[in-house]
């Protein structure tokens, strides 16, 4: 067996965990998250020269992971389930009043979050449905941390403005 460069060996180590963690999110299941992680770290493993040839070596791997992922879901019949487990798993719903009020607004919070462009859906959900800071979301997407507090600020606006569109759509279906 080929023994793995160290460089690889260190990058596997620093990123799988947060690459499963991701990818559970989008496939509901630990076991499918591994598997599509794994084959991308394959497909990493295969090009790591290029990898490091790379302007970002991070961004290839994130765009490899994402694909992976995409992979495996469509593999199995799956449609990404960000909006199925986030909804359910947050803190709000759990202590509400109205469950259903709160279950319907993380819904449509859910909803307008796959609406979003991917860097920003991407920064949106390592930063605040995996709860990852700005550094390790910079570090994991590989751009700047200030590029990560932009992306987050247009993601969050145009949030503001897609939830607005659909309170007022709903207030004049009324």
């Amino acid at each position: 067996m080929t023994e793995l460069p160290a460089d690889f060996r260190a990058f596997h180590q620093l990123y799988r965990g947060v690459y499963v963690h991701w990818a559970e999110l989008y496939l509901s299941n630990r076991a499918d998250a591994e598997e599509a992680v794994d084959q991308a770290f394959e497909q990493l493993f295969l090009d790591w020269s290029e990898v490091l040839a790379k302007e970002n070596p991070n961004a290839y791997a994130w765009g490899i992971v994402k694909h992976r992922t995409i992979d495996c879901a469509r593999a199995r019949g799956k449609r990404p389930a960000l909006i199925d487990a986030a909804a359910f798993e947050t803190a709000a719903l759990r202590e509400a009043v109205d469950k259903i009020g709160e279950l319907e607004e993380g819904l449509r919070i859910y909803a307008a979050i796959r609406a979003l462009p991917e860097r920003q859906h991407d920064t949106i959900v390592l930063l605040y449905c995996l709860g990852y800071t700005v550094s390790e979301t910079a570090d994991i997407l590989g751009v700047s941390q200030a590029g990560v507090r932009s992306t987050a600020r247009y993601a969050r606006h145009r949030l503001r403005e897609i939830l607005d569109t659909d309170h007022r759509t709903e207030r004049e279906e009324k």
